[in-house]
């Protein structure tokens, strides 16, 4: 049997080398979904200029509903506030456009929207002609619920509102295939980054036991957290918001001298030839 010098020593290389290898697949995925991620943040920005755009649909409702309680209709029209929040409402949609995810069928469902809200707009502006009645016309028109295909609704034939929803909906499913495809998908990341973390995990135990059983020591901190360390990196990787190098690489690093520090005491105290 190897002197547990032997052994530790061999256990130190096998430790820095789970360290080295899962700052390796680090940078291998961080490279090659760099452009995965990227379009995925992407579409997330999409996703909240849609629900920003919702908000302005419900500031343009208020508009109108202050509008018809109004008794100078005649005179202010829509409201400049309700001109304001629409045309908040179509630049939300311009750029949402920029990171849609949902292929031809989203760039359909967006022009679709705002062409919705292209007719809303005219029809609230005519709707002003007849007073109060036709401006609260207008506004359930905004709010117009879908039709539904038995207990279903069918997406995009409700109102203004409706359709953001399901714009929203449509886009948040692509962004779900998204970040579950090429080197995002966690079938492919859970065994890259957690089996390392597990051969890790059974490196610490066994440098423990040898700590505790041969040389009658208490097992210290450092190689426990260098696999906190290293085990919280894998984890992440594995989610849909991996770190950022700058973040992921000085925590590899400190895992990596933590890790060599944690033996140094019990092999210092031999002078064994390296084998």
């Amino acid at each position: 049997m190897p002197h547990p010098v032997v052994v530790l020593r061999r256990l130190r290389a096998s430790v820095l080398g789970t360290v080295a290898v899962t700052a390796l697949l680090y940078l291998v995925v961080a490279n090659r979904g760099g452009e995965e991620i990227a379009a995925a943040r992407r579409t997330t920005t999409a996703i909240q200029h849609i629900d920003a755009a919702y908000d302005e649909a419900g500031k343009a409702n208020d508009a109108l509903r202050a509008v018809s309680l109004s008794e100078a209709i005649d005179l202010t029209g829509t409201s400049n506030d309700f001109a304001g929040a629409t045309a908040r409402v179509a630049s939300h949609l311009t750029s949402a456009a920029e990171g849609n995810a949902a292929g031809e069928q989203g760039l359909s469902h967006l022009q679709f929207v705002q062409e919705q809200l292209t007719t809303y707009v005219q029809t609230a502006n005519t709707a002003v002609l007849d007073g109060a009645p036709g401006l609260a016309r207008a506004r359930d028109a905004l709010d117009d619920a879908p039709e539904y295909d038995g207990e279903s609704p069918v997406p995009f034939t409700g109102g203004l509102r409706q359709s953001l929803r399901d714009l929203q909906e449509l886009e948040v499913r692509a962004r779900h295939d998204q970040l579950r495809s090429g080197w995002r998908d966690p079938a492919l990341l859970r065994p890259l980054f957690l089996g390392p973390v597990a051969v890790m995990l059974l490196l610490v135990c066994a440098t423990d036991y040898i700590v505790v059983h041969h040389f009658r020591r208490l097992p210290g901190p450092a190689l426990v957290v260098a696999l906190l360390a290293t085990s919280s990196i894998g984890v992440i990787m594995c989610t849909t918001d991996p770190l950022a190098p700058a973040i992921a690489l000085p925590v590899l690093a400190a895992a990596g001298a933590l890790a060599y520090l944690a033996y140094r005491p019990r092999l210092a105290e031999y002078r064994f030839p390296r084998s």
